[in-house]
């Protein structure tokens, strides 16, 4: 028996087997990066915080400061994916794609509780 899984159309609808969204708006992108390059000078912020043995509530407090920026740079990314790229799988009139969409967003929303 066999563990590869059966080989599904990309939900995005690309071809060339490299996943692409559908679209991004400008401005939206444009936010995402500045938050993930603040969210990059965080880290590096904890990192030298750890060297210099910092107190562990104020290592801890600021870890959850960048997960919660994470969550944030996260919701935006789903949210421009569920408008472009789900939506437009789901109306489409390819009952694949339409598939290959639900499977790809019920796996996204348990792939954490694994």
């Amino acid at each position: 028996m066999s563990d590869l899984q059966p080989t599904v159309p990309c939900a995005c609808g690309t071809t060339d087997g490299e996943r692409r969204a559908l679209a991004v708006d400008p401005d939206i992108k444009a936010g995402v990066l500045t938050r993930l390059r603040r969210i990059e000078g965080q880290v590096r912020g904890l990192q030298r915080m750890v060297e210099q043995e910092r107190y562990c509530t104020d290592v801890i407090t600021q870890m959850t400061s960048v997960q919660e920026a994470l969550r944030g740079v996260g919701r935006e990314l789903l949210r421009n994916h569920l408008k472009h790229c789900a939506s437009t799988a789901i109306r489409s009139d390819d009952p694949a794609a339409t598939e290959a969409m639900y499977e790809e967003l019920v796996d996204l929303m348990f792939r954490g509780a694994r």
